[in-house]
């Protein structure tokens, strides 16, 4: 589904061409693919990148398109020593003179944009963090475009755009109920692909398996 392709299949099924609904639409769609980022940990949503920590600076900027972290390790001559994720409390206390530096064992989210390790590192590390990342926003590509939302889950999206164009309508509650429903439906199979389809071994664990209804 393109971006035009959901942008019509929206007024079509809500039935509104009024100007200031289409307007929002980029809007309500990028809304629409909150709702599944922020539920869904998908696979295909998974980076690592590298960077760097400095000697003497415990804190690490996160890229611009961070939403979780799943690891952070340091790389020493090819060698991977993962830090052990904990709280910025633990850091503080466990570590609580940044003066003493040492190899970092531990880190844990700072703020919105960067990260603290400790105890402060002693020398330049090369680091690579393996994350959840916010992909872009078919609102941000051509009329043409797609994304893998897109083109994979489309049900998922359409259900979750129609849910915030109805709300944005301020919809009857049982029409809503049905976008509501058709929505969950949808995030469910989507859900299975993701996280346990997709991250299950067939051969050592069995092909996976719901209960007959």
């Amino acid at each position: 589904m393109t971006y035009t392709e959901l942008q019509t299949a929206i007024k079509d099924y809500l039935q509104n061409t009024e100007t200031t609904f289409v307007n929002d639409l980029p809007t309500i769609i990028k809304q629409g693919e909150e709702r599944i980022l922020k539920i869904i940990r998908l696979p295909v949503f998974r980076k690592n990148v590298t960077g760097s920590l400095t000697d003497g600076n415990t804190y690490l900027a996160t890229p611009s398109d961070f939403m979780d972290d799943f690891s952070l390790a340091t790389i020493s001559s090819n060698v991977y020593s993962y830090l052990l994720k904990t709280d910025v409390s633990f850091i503080r206390e466990a570590y609580p003179n940044s003066t003493v530096k040492a190899s970092p064992k531990h880190y844990a989210i700072f703020d919105d944009s960067s990260f603290i390790v400790g105890p402060t590192p002693d020398a330049n590390y090369s680091v690579e963090l393996h994350y959840f990342y916010r992909p872009s926003s078919i609102t941000a590509g051509a009329s043409d475009g797609t994304t893998w939302l897109s083109t994979n889950a489309s049900n998922a999206l359409l259900y979750a755009c129609l849910l915030e164009g109805y709300t944005y309508m301020k919809g009857e509650p049982d029409l809503m109920q049905l976008y509501d429903t058709r929505y969950k439906e949808a995030l469910a199979r989507l859900k299975n692909l993701g996280e346990a389809e997709n991250i299950s071994d067939s051969y050592r664990e069995g092909a996976f398996r719901v209960p007959q209804t």
